[in-house]
């Protein structure tokens, strides 16, 4: 990347910057994580996995996604995002590998574990790296734009595993995220290992970002409103398709069309809430934002079947990539110093209410419950997030101690 001065950086570059994001986040978060929720019903079918055995496969990827948002916490400055961003897409693409080899249970947990670790670095180091050469530039709010990345990965990986649905079978189905991974991989993470980010200078008197509090009561509530967040909605997005497949017949067009159609409005998504961020505050966008997401999900509980699944598809998929872009956002200008630092710790309380999420789902078909009653843990999980969400003070008014 040139290292000509911020205010003369021409727009071409802004987006290819912003474009190479993009690509990192359809290639680990796509190809590599969500993937898995329009394969499993397939895999089930095909005698590998039970759809107990896939929610525990799941549940090993989310916490390797929370240990990777870990890792992002401790090695957090622009010389680790420079050494672990392309050690971590080296792992994505080795881990998708050995899902093509085996069908051990054990192996598959074990490759999804570091599956997710990669992919917890990469959604937190990939943005943040990318947030901070924005914001020297003053165009922070073209951040919101490298999540459609997600809906693109959602989209490309729902046209993969139906495409190739009737001439793979079992670990086969892999392969096309293996390789369609590795070009993208390359460039995207190329072009971002160019960026130039300098170093903070601190200011007389600050605290430096690896000392301060990340928890005050201020972020306090953003944490807990995002735990609610990734709780509510990993339910959906691991397991709609399945949901489909035990409530619609053999031939219904939303067996593959939910995960669509939630692809599709993912895409949307980013340019909704950066519109709404922009026009009446991040916040009061988060705020709606959790409104209409616990409408989709409770309307996957209390409408079962077609017109249910399409609601939570469409409501779901149009905003949890808004409730990441604008805390994230939120979460920054609380504590403007923290960068990096503060987006790992973000995740990794998403991450760990993730990881809960299919685990218990696990623990309720074993008790006798079904999948559609299982998304009622959703629905109270952002019932709460939306509550903490409105005790989360506007950044710069009371309840900062980092000023």
């Amino acid at each position: 990347m040139p290292n000509s001065h911020p205010s003369c950086t021409p727009p071409r570059d802004l987006y290819l910057v912003v474009v190479a994001g993009a690509i990192l986040l359809l290639v680990t978060h796509g190809l590599g994580r969500f993937i898995y929720t329009p394969l499993l019903p397939y895999l089930v079918d095909d005698g590998q996995i039970t759809a107990g055995q896939g929610a525990a496969v799941a549940t090993w990827n989310y916490l390797g996604y929370l240990l990777g948002a870990l890792l992002a916490i401790r090695w957090h400055t622009i010389s680790h995002i420079r050494m672990l961003l392309p050690a971590s897409l080296a792992v994505h693409l080795l881990t998708t590998l050995a899902m093509t080899q085996t069908d051990h249970l054990g192996a598959m947990s074990t490759a999804r574990l570091f599956n997710g670790i990669a992919n917890g670095v990469v959604f937190v180091q990939a943005p943040a790296l990318i947030l901070e050469w924005l914001v020297l530039r003053n165009r922070a709010t073209l951040s919101g734009h490298l999540y459609i990345g997600v809906g693109l990965g959602l989209l490309v990986s729902s046209g993969l595993v139906s495409s190739s649905a009737h001439w793979l079978e079992g670990t086969e189905r892999w392969w096309p995220a293996v390789v369609l991974s590795i070009p993208l991989a390359w460039w995207a993470t190329a072009r971002l290992l160019r960026l130039d980010v300098p170093v903070r200078a601190q200011s007389d008197g600050e605290t430096p970002p690896g000392k301060s509090p990340l928890f005050d009561r201020a972020s306090v509530p953003l944490f807990l409103s995002y735990a609610g967040a990734g709780l509510g909605y990993i339910l959906p997005m691991t397991f709609l398709p399945l949901l489909a497949k035990d409530q619609l017949p053999a031939d219904h067009w939303l067996l593959d069309g939910a995960w669509f159609l939630a692809a599709v409005a993912t895409i949307l998504s980013p340019s909704i809430w950066n519109y709404l961020g922009a026009k009446i505050g991040d916040l009061p966008a988060l705020r709606m934002n959790f409104v209409v997401q616990l409408a989709g999900v409770l309307a996957a509980v209390i409408l079962p079947g077609a017109l249910g699944l399409a609601v939570c598809a469409a409501l779901v998929g149009s905003t949890f990539v808004g409730t990441v872009m604008l805390t994230q956002r939120i979460g920054r200008a609380l504590h403007p110093h923290q960068g990096p630092r503060l987006s790992a710790a973000m995740v990794s309380v998403y991450g760990f209410t993730q990881m809960a999420g299919p685990w218990l789902t696990k623990q309720w078909l074993e008790a006798g419950g079904t999948l559609t009653t299982a998304f009622g843990i959703g629905v109270v999980a952002l019932a709460l997030g939306a509550v903490f969400a409105f005790f989360v003070p506007l950044p710069g008014g009371p309840g900062r101690t980092d000023r």
